[in-house]
């Protein structure tokens, strides 16, 4: 199972309005599954409470299965860190799947709000990775 051919099944789960997709070959187990759209609430001091509604995040999902670094090697310091300000396009982490480090960018600009996966953990498809705040 090649790089293209996991790419063309994301791509179908994707496009359909399929929720699990499961593929055994040659020993390889592959699970696919979609979820729905996450907002998260900014913790906020009960005096901003009054003053600020339910404030929606940008999510960073994982597009495949893979293991989570946040350095480019290990003893480097990470990519980015909750709080810095990121620009459309900058490396956030790694996803290491097949042997292939994949550089995963960010789509919006904005700020780290929280990451929500550990260093060296298995990652799913489309798991939630960061919390970006696009209007800081």
């Amino acid at each position: 199972m090649d790089k293209e051919f996991i790419k063309d099944l994301i791509k179908l789960t994707q496009a359909s309005s399929i929720k699990r997709l499961e593929l055994r070959l040659e020993g390889l187990e592959l699970i696919l599954e979609t979820y729905e759209k996450t907002q998260v609430k900014q913790i906020q001091t009960p005096e901003e409470i009054p003053e600020k509604e339910e404030k929606p995040y940008y999510v960073v999902k994982s597009p495949l299965v893979g293991t989570f670094y946040r350095s480019p090697s290990p003893g480097a310091p990470p990519f980015v860190e909750v709080g810095d300000n990121v620009a459309k396009g900058q490396v956030l982490c790694i996803i290491e799947a097949l042997k292939v480090m994949n550089e995963i960018e960010s789509e919006v600009s904005g700020r780290i709000v929280k990451i929500l996966v550990e260093n060296g953990e298995t990652v799913e498809y489309n798991q939630p990775l960061f919390l970006i705040d696009e209007n800081p």
